[in-house]
């Protein structure tokens, strides 16, 4: 579930660890499915420790830990400075969290990276279901994985221009379109649903339909709803498996126009139900009133 706001929100929570040295990696003995973590743990503990913490950054839905190279911290302020830098990558898919403190259970912890030196002592990965992973990759694969052309701009930097071309023209529905990641990068199901209703545009609207005023509002509200919701650190669901890094809650769930609120009148008309669809296997929420499907 955690989508660019609650992962923005756990990459601001560790930016303590700025500065610190890794002393400690290890995988901790869980009985549930074992999540993705590459190379082994052996691997990355020899890679790793010894390393400074020169920033915490994030790809789309995804937190970044970037390692300067023990052995080659004169690296960091010449043209090879990119070579001597590691990249670990934590990345919660439905139920992952990086946290700081308090996990919600203790069976449930995968990974743990002890700090010293630093604001934050250590780093866990924590995920119930055993989806997420954690990635230790050099610059070269980081850009292999995620460069240019393998993920898109991210929802909160691309232009207006940028975002207008990269969906005008396609023939998918707009909700759909918004998910794929390679198109934008962070904006996920609950936000989708958010920014389509505040922008007043049908999510079984066909990109190429769209006028270009249409995408232009929709942009705006991206940036607005997604800002907001960092700002209250994410939405926590009634299933309560999003946690920020000191395992509180969001507060944003309680802003909600449409998501998870079936049947309810819309909050913006007040006189049409808010109703549930499915599209591409995602739970899609809007008001017909506010958000008629027009043809083409």
């Amino acid at each position: 579930m955690p989508e660019l706001p609650e992962v923005e929100t756990m990459r601001r929570g560790i930016l303590g660890a700025v500065g610190g040295k890794v002393v400690l990696v290890e995988n901790i003995r869980c009985p549930k499915k074992p999540i993705t973590i590459l190379p082994s743990v052996v691997n990355i503990r020899r890679s790793i420790v010894g390393s400074t913490i020169s920033a915490i950054e994030r790809i789309g839905k995804r937190v970044v830990v970037v390692l300067q190279d023990k052995d080659n911290p004169s690296q960091a302020v010449n043209q090879r400075k990119l070579a001597s830098k590691k990249y670990l990558i934590f990345e919660p898919r439905m139920t992952g969290l990086v946290l700081v403190a308090n996990p919600p259970s203790a069976e449930h912890i995968r990974f743990r990276m002890k700090i010293g030196g630093g604001d934050v002592s250590e780093i866990c990965f924590w995920d119930r279901r055993g989806l997420g992973s954690v990635q230790l990759l050099d610059h070269a694969k980081l850009q292999d994985k995620f460069g240019p052309g393998k993920i898109g701009a991210d929802a909160l930097s691309i232009t207006t221009d940028n975002f207008f071309h990269q969906f005008h023209s396609s023939r998918r529905e707009i909700k759909v379109a918004l998910l794929d990641q390679k198109c934008v990068a962070g904006v996920g199901n609950i936000y989708a649903s958010e920014m389509l209703h505040a922008a007043k545009i049908n999510p079984q609207q066909k990109c190429s339909d769209l006028k270009r005023r249409q995408f232009n509002r929709l942009h705006h509200w991206m940036l607005s709803i997604l800002n907001d919701a960092i700002e209250h650190e994410g939405s926590t669901l009634a299933d309560g498996t999003y946690r920020n890094v000191l395992n509180r809650d969001g507060s944003y769930q309680n802003s909600h126009r449409v998501y998870d609120r079936e049947s309810e009148n819309c909050s913006s008309c007040n006189r049409s139900p808010v109703i549930r669809i499915v599209q591409s296997q995602r739970a899609t929420f809007y008001c017909k009133r506010c958000q008629p499907l027009k043809s083409g």
